[in-house]
């Protein structure tokens, strides 16, 4: 009997342990749906426009790709994580994308696909961040620095600022119409 209760112990805290390792293995990203009345499709591809020029701070940006008949854009952006090594904090760069699209109802974004440059001397090489992540994870080190979670969590923290930034600056122009879109 304390065997059978034993087994089944160890078997819920393994099912239980399954979720949060699938978890820490999926890829960083914020989306979001906003339904919008009042505010046309070309009015919210304009504001939208308009932050990316004017309010997007992660610089330098690249890819830009602005589609104003279908009311997307999409661009990539830069930020920075921090190691620890020999407890002395190492900055490494991230890009990520946002992905912007206007629809009749509203609008849908996404902040995600983050990479990181591993090397600043040779920007054009990347590394998916998952996979820094899992190297990191291997590092012997690792169980000091945590430095798995550490870039994980600054990822997840970039991909939030990204989208606070984005959706502040849209709500502040929200219920404007086509008409007022370019007027001072």
């Amino acid at each position: 009997m304390k065997n059978a209760f034993l087994g089944f112990l160890l078997g819920s805290l393994l099912l239980l342990s399954l979720p949060s390792l699938a978890q820490s293995a999926s890829p960083v990203a914020y989306g979001e749906q906003v339904q919008v009345s009042g505010a046309g499709r070309r009015a919210l591809y304009q504001h939208a426009l308009a932050w990316s020029e004017k309010g997007f701070a992660y610089t330098p940006k690249m890819d830009v790709k602005a589609d104003a008949a279908a009311g997307t854009l999409r661009l990539r952006g830069t930020g920075k994580v921090k190691t620890l090594d020999n407890n002395k904090p190492i900055e490494t760069m991230v890009r990520f994308e946002f992905v912007f699209r206007a629809t009749d109802n509203g609008y849908d974004y996404n902040v995600g696909a983050f990479e990181v440059v591993p090397n600043e001397k040779q920007p054009a090489t990347t590394v998916p961040l998952v996979d820094y992540v899992a190297q990191l994870a291997a590092d012997r080190t690792n169980s000091r620095t945590n430095n798995d979670r550490r870039v994980r969590a600054q990822a997840s923290s970039l991909a939030s600022e990204v989208a606070l930034s984005f959706r502040s600056y849209m709500n502040s122009h929200e219920g404007e119409s086509d008409d007022t879109v370019g007027l001072n």
